[in-house]
């Protein structure tokens, strides 16, 4: 019988994770990716640039709403897509397109010992006009491969944009 609520009742404790996804967003007309300055109140990497992403969430899987039922179980397909489509409209206020590329994940614990499984794709820029969202961001650049080093950015960050522009160029 499919699930009638979303709960970690049952789950393992030692299994549970935030699951985090992060895009790099590139811009095709001049080669350059979107990176974010965070907020110096956030609790991870506090004023480092950083690219959009967030959290799946329990409401990002409707269990009135499936896109699929695998026999007992709930499918929500394309969830993690549809994550970082709505980040990046909320964190940055532009549209991406949908042909996603993978880069690469990391696991990773936060200072306040929640522990996170990170995966992080590319993606072009669609439309829009950046506007970091208040609260969470300060300020944003667009930046080539040679630009993103002179800002400080979060581990990884740097060569993730130079893997982005090398996909998409």
């Amino acid at each position: 019988m499919p699930a009638k609520k979303i709960s970690v009742d049952n789950a393992k404790k030692e299994k549970l994770f935030y699951f985090v996804a992060n895009v790099v967003v590139y811009r095709e007309r001049d080669g350059r990716c979107l990176i974010l300055r965070r907020d110096e109140r956030e609790k991870v990497h506090p004023g480092r640039y950083a690219v959009p992403g967030g959290k799946l969430e329990w409401a990002d899987m409707d269990i009135t709403k499936p896109t699929r039922i695998n026999g007992d179980v709930l499918d929500f397909e394309n969830a993690v897509e549809g994550l970082l489509k709505r980040e990046v409209l909320e964190e940055a206020g532009i549209e991406i397109e949908d042909n996603f590329k993978y880069l690469n994940s990391v696991a990773f614990v936060r200072p306040d010992e929640t522990p996170v499984v990170l995966v992080k794709f590319a993606a072009k820029y669609k439309s829009g006009d950046v506007k970091p969202e208040k609260g969470a961001f300060t300020d944003y650049v667009w930046v080539n491969s040679e630009e993103v080093g002179k800002y400080e950015c979060i581990d990884g960050i740097e060569e993730e944009i130079i893997k982005t522009i090398q996909l998409f160029s």
